[in-house]
């Protein structure tokens, strides 16, 4: 049936004004935006850290005397290659060597008490004994022969009286004898005192040695004289310092990391590293420690790393930069950091060109290095990711040619 002209008018009608609200859409729609994209692609990824730090001195140690004395001489500059057990500093000796040579003369004396009761004291008690001993005996003879004769009428009983009485004193001379040869003995007490004079003599002789010896002040170690605090004419002091020395060592780093790359470090890994102030010179160094604390102040924890081969220009607490070698991150996903919002947050997300729109995305990271973030979660190859940050959702885009 024939469209009547009512109808075709009223047909073409709907039909302009669905081109022209297309028309108008197409018009008055927001223009895509020109943005930075990039398409993620899985690749192995060499992660690193980049750090700065300080070579640690082997063995830094503050040189100082141990008694108040003039210095007499200092045998050494700042910078002087040192030896173990090299004559540093001599401080005033006279005093003390008096002291030692008064201790020796004591130790002498005592030493010769020692010898003279061994072999004098001694045998002459020893010879005493026997000798009351004998007379004792010669005594109890006399005393039994004139009780026998007083007996008999012989002799009178005042005769045997004088004998008694001589028999009391040789039983009182023996009792002395003993004594005496006890004291002589090696468990006597003159023998002891004459011992223990003679262990207090070698303690003060020692002890004198041992002050006279603190006067002569010698380097522990081989090293490095880094400073000179002290010249001859001062006096010294314990609590004075002297002398700052660089003892030889294995050379060593200290460094501060971002606790967020501990999951890069382990213990055995290998860096690069270099002096500031020679950046040319290259060497490599091999984490040893990993301090089980974080610097809650600066959010860092610290590394120690050996040095094997350090370059001859290498410095006790100069400046290094280093590059750590962290795992090998196979077939990962990698944007920059700050394409990532709210990173640092539970809720981190992106948002990805789908069909000309910018439509938010969340994501779970990973590792971080160097700038640069591992997706877990939330995309795969292939997703344009908008590197933008001022985009927000649900913009119109068009990446840039």
């Amino acid at each position: 049936m024939a469209v009547t002209l009512p109808k075709r008018r009223i047909l073409q009608a709907v039909a302009l004004a669905v081109v022209a609200a297309a028309v108008l859409f197409f018009v008055l729609r927001p223009k895509a935006l020109p943005v930075d994209i990039v398409t993620l692609a899985a690749t192995d990824v060499q992660t690193s850290v980049v750090a700065s730090g300080r070579v640690l001195p082997p063995a830094k140690v503050e040189i100082g005397a141990t008694i108040t004395a003039r210095v007499e001489k200092v045998l050494v500059r700042e910078g002087a290659r040192i030896e173990a057990d090299q004559l540093l500093v001599e401080l005033e000796r006279s005093e003390l060597a008096a002291a030692a040579a008064q201790a020796r003369a004591a130790l002498t004396r005592a030493q010769a008490r020692v010898k003279s009761v061994q072999t004098l004291a001694l045998p002459t008690a020893q010879a005493g004994l026997k000798q009351a001993e004998a007379n004792l005996l010669q005594a109890e003879r006399d005393d039994k022969r004139n009780r026998d004769l007083v007996a008999k009428g012989f002799i009178s009983q005042a005769r045997v009286e004088e004998t008694e009485r001589q028999l009391d004193v040789a039983r009182s001379q023996l009792t002395s004898a003993k004594a005496q040869a006890g004291a002589q003995g090696a468990s006597g007490a003159e023998a002891q005192q004459a011992q223990s004079q003679l262990a207090e003599a070698v303690a003060a002789l020692e002890a004198a040695q041992a002050k006279l010896a603190q006067t002569r002040i010698r380097a522990p170690g081989t090293g490095v004289v880094l400073e000179r605090l002290v010249e001859p004419g001062d006096i010294a002091q314990p609590a004075r310092r002297m002398m700052s020395l660089a003892l030889d060592g294995p050379v060593r780093l200290i460094v501060q990391v971002d606790e967020k790359n501990l999951p890069l470090i382990t213990k055995g890994a290998l860096a690069m590293a270099a002096a500031d102030a020679f950046p040319a010179e290259r060497f490599e160094a091999v984490v040893n420690y990993i301090s089980p604390g974080i610097d809650a102040s600066r959010g860092s924890v610290e590394l120690r790393l050996d040095v094997a081969k350090p370059p001859a220009l290498l410095k006790s607490d100069m400046t290094i930069s280093m590059d750590l070698q962290g795992p090998l991150l196979k077939q990962t996903l990698m944007l920059p950091a700050d394409t990532v919002r709210q990173l640092q947050t539970e809720s981190p997300w992106v948002l990805v060109d789908r069909e000309g729109t910018a439509v938010k995305v969340a994501v779970k990271v990973g590792l971080q290095t160097q700038g640069r973030v591992a997706i877990a979660e939330g995309l795969k190859a292939g997703d344009r990711v908008i590197l933008n940050r001022e985009l927000e959702a649900g913009s119109r885009v068009r990446g840039r040619r």
